[in-house]
């Protein structure tokens, strides 16, 4: 569950919050009856209905980077949206474009080597450029080599740059709140936890716990 507030279909008054309820959720309360036909449990739409205007500004972004003046390949701009999602550890953004990739065609082995795209030999050049430009921005928060660049242009001009730079960005943010509020598939406990000790351990380090006694060998 989310760490805020959601807001359901009876508290909601703004039309383009509304419009997307009767979208994704039919005639359910989405609240009450959770649950998108993409499989998710939908609650990014109703934590991010407490403000309309910002719930409007995320889809409007949504509609930008799927617009027909976009000048670059989509396949690219899934690549990096969805390995910015798995640098983050956001499983909500890395699932989404996942599938993504697949509704474009990709192969499931490059889905797949996502995760380890640096040791992988199914990408092109333009795609290991991408995903490279993808780890600077997202693993290395902005720290880019020019010759990262330079590899860019090698196929993509400033604008095309600049589009795939503000799109990944943009998810990166979204892979960000996602985590931290705790919304769909990053409803889940931080995986870094304390492993327990066995009963009565109390050294302060493992250098100074008891060593087991080693007979000679004779």
């Amino acid at each position: 569950m989310p760490v805020l507030r959601q807001v359901s279909k009876a508290e909601a008054t703004d039309e383009t919050v509304l419009a997307y309820y009767k979208r994704l959720f039919g005639d359910r309360d989405p609240v009450a009856e959770p649950g998108t036909a993409t499989g998710t449990p939908g609650d990014w739409w109703t934590v991010f209905a407490l403000a309309p205007d910002i719930f409007k500004h995320a889809v409007d972004g949504f509609a930008v980077y799927r617009h027909p003046a976009r000048k670059i390949d989509p396949v690219l701009r899934e690549l990096g949206q969805t390995r910015a999602g798995w640098i983050k550890g956001s499983q909500f953004v890395f699932s989404q474009h996942c599938k993504s990739l697949r509704g474009l065609g990709v192969s499931e082995e490059k889905i797949a080597s996502i995760a380890y795209w640096t040791v992988a030999d199914c990408y092109n050049e333009q795609e290991r450029a991408v995903l490279a430009y993808t780890d600077c921005l997202s693993a290395q928060n902005g720290r880019v080599p020019l010759q990262v660049f330079d590899k860019l242009r090698t196929f993509w001009n400033d604008e095309q740059i600049f589009e795939f730079t503000y799109i990944t960005c943009l998810y990166d943010m979204h892979a960000v709140i996602t985590r931290a509020l705790r919304m769909e598939y990053d409803a889940r406990e931080d995986p870094i936890v304390e492993g327990a000790a066995p009963e009565g351990f109390s050294a302060a380090d493992f250098l100074s716990a008891p060593r087991p006694a080693v007979t000679p060998h004779r």
